[in-house]
C-alpha cells in the first residue's frame, strides 16, 4: 500500500509543469491528479517578504470564506450571564464560564476548533496559555475572538471564518475548502484569502511583499501560482 501511495504521489507531482499557474488552472490540475479516497483539504500557502521577529512586520488577520470550508467548526465560548445564552442561540457547541476554564486547565481539554471569550473573562482565560497557545486556540482581539458580541463571532466562524498568521519563516498557510468543491468556489475562496493577506501588509514591510504562492491538497502536489494573481485580487 505504501509503495502504491508513493507512486501516486510521484505521478501527481510529475504532472505539475515548471511554470506559474493561474488559480483556475491549478484547481483543475489538483482535481485531475487526485488519488486519495477521502475529500482532501485544499490549502493556499504564501511566502511573504516580512521579518516576523519584528512586531511591526507581523501579518495576522481573519477572513470569512464566501463558500465556507466544507466542514462546520466546533466553537466554544467562555462568558457569563446573558452572553452565554446568546452564544448558545447562535450555535456555539460548548458554553461556560469559570467551569469551562477549569476544565481546559485541569484536563487540557481542547475538543473545539475555535474559542471565543468576552473581555471580562480574559483574566481567567489568560491562565490557559500553556494549553491553548501551542494549538493556536488562544482568543485574541485582533482575530475577533475576544468580544462582547459573541453571537456574531460564533456565526462568522460557523460560516467559514478562518485565521491567517505568518509563522517564523514568514509563511502563511490557509485552508480554502475541499477538493470536491467546484473550481469556481475554490478560486473565489482562494482569491478572498489572497486579498485579505494583501490588505494586511504591514507598513514596515520593505521590498517585495509576496515572494511565492502555492496551492496544494492534502495528498496532492504543490502547484506554483502566478504572483500577479495576488496583486489582481485587490484591484
Amino acid at each position: 500500500m505504501a509503495k502504491k501511495a508513493s507512486k501516486n504521489i510521484a505521478k501527481s507531482r510529475a504532472a505539475v509543469e515548471a511554470r506559474p499557474y493561474l488559480l483556475p488552472e491549478a484547481v483543475t490540475l489538483l482535481q485531475k491528479v487526485k488519488f486519495a479516497k477521502f475529500d482532501e483539504t485544499v490549502d493556499l500557502t504564501m511566502r511573504l517578504g516580512v521579518d516576523t521577529r519584528h512586531a511591526d512586520q507581523m501579518v495576522r488577520g481573519t477572513v470569512v470564506l464566501p463558500h465556507g470550508l466544507g466542514k462546520t467548526k466546533t466553537v466554544a465560548v467562555i462568558a457569563t450571564g446573558d452572553r452565554l445564552k446568546e452564544a448558545e442561540a447562535a450555535g456555539a457547541d460548548f458554553v461556560g464560564g469559570e467551569d469551562l476554564v477549569e476544565k481546559i486547565q485541569k484536563e487540557s481539554w481542547t475538543a473545539f476548533d475555535a474559542l471565543i471569550a468576552t473581555p471580562d473573562m480574559m483574566k481567567s482565560v489568560g491562565r490557559l496559555g500553556k494549553v491553548l497557545g501551542p494549538r493556536g486556540l488562544m482568543p485574541n482581539p485582533k482575530t475577533g475572538t475576544v468580544t462582547q458580541d459573541v453571537a456574531s463571532a460564533v456565526k462568522e466562524i460557523k460560516a467559514g471564518k478562518v485565521e491567517f498568521r505568518a509563522d517564523k519563516t514568514a509563511l502563511v498557510h490557509v485552508p480554502v475548502g475541499k477538493l470536491s468543491f467546484t473550481p469556481e468556489k475554490l478560486v473565489e475562496n482562494a482569491t478572498t484569502v489572497l486579498a485579505s493577506v494583501m490588505r494586511a501588509k504591514p507598513s514596515a514591510a520593505k521590498g517585495k511583499y509576496v515572494k511565492g504562492i502555492t496551492l496544494s491538497s492534502t495528498m496532492g502536489p504543490g502547484v506554483p501560482i502566478d504572483g500577479a494573481v495576488a496583486d489582481a485580487s485587490i484591484k
